[in-house]
């Protein structure tokens, strides 16, 4: 039996803000990540903004530190990322979120464990901290405004570490659509509505009456209406035709 994959660790270097550190921590608990470190908070450790940010996920912050280094933070971890927004000297592979969490998640097959860390919100990481790390992980941001807020960014590797390996489908109907309407009632509809246009005069040249026909069958085919939608529509028609007949008959 294949073991679980290993989830990544979090490592918050130098955070300022306890606000920042529980967004983060919320951030990844969303997407089912649990192990955070922190290295040297700078306001020290525990920090009650941080528990009072965090809410429901204060539970990471009781396992996440403090460490005194990054070396310390990452000495289990075989494969480290840094995220930065900034170009560096130094030569390191440089990857998208989605790139580094598939890497990352082969590594984690392989039970190797792999961290990220997360710079300081003023001003990133320094080059002294990537030159740790194994490879880069930058997100493709507006240059001209290319700064993410903590939180934000353990978001966004949060979630591509979890839509990589979930089973949702990208697009389901509603409980509420999920009653559709059988083809035969569609052509039901149809003919409700071409009688209705019909009598009132729409399909007017007659050479064009079939491609209109044509068109409003596509159409109606195509909009994935449900029964309680067509019997709406029906409810419409008869309604128009009885006001229209109580007009002609002088009522």
């Amino acid at each position: 039996m294949t073991p679980p994959a290993l989830p990544p660790i979090f490592v918050l270097v130098r955070p300022q803000m306890g606000e920042n550190i529980g967004a983060a921590a919320r951030a990844m608990l969303n997407f089912g990540l649990e192990r955070m470190r922190v290295v040297a908070p700078r306001d020290g450790w525990p920090n009650p903004r941080a528990v009072a940010m965090a809410s429901g996920a204060g539970r990471l912050l009781d396992y996440a530190g403090p460490f005194p280094t990054i070396q310390a933070a990452i000495a289990d971890c075989d494969y480290v990322f840094a995220t930065t927004a900034r170009p560096r000297e130094l030569t390191k592979p440089v990857m998208t979120p989605e790139r580094a969490m598939a890497h990352a998640r082969a590594l984690a097959a392989e039970g190797r464990q792999v961290g990220f860390l997360f710079g300081p919100e003023r001003a990133g990481l320094e080059n002294d901290d990537i030159a740790l790390a194994n490879a880069i992980v930058t997100v493709p941001v507006n240059p001209d405004f290319p700064s993410l807020n903590l939180g934000q960014c353990a978001l966004l590797l949060g979630y591509e570490w979890r839509r990589q390996h979930d089973e949702t489908p990208p697009e389901v109907l509603s409980l509420a659509r999920s009653d559709l309407a059988s083809v035969v009632e569609i052509e039901k509809l149809g003919d409700h509505f071409e009688e209705r246009l019909e009598a009132a005069g729409f399909f007017f040249p007659d050479h064009k009456a079939p491609l209109m026909k044509l068109n409003l069958r596509n159409m109606w085919s195509r909009l994935g209406l449900t029964r309680a939608e067509v019997q709406t529509f029906h409810g419409m028609l008869r309604q128009i035709a009885f006001r229209l007949k109580r007009q002609d008959s002088g009522d």
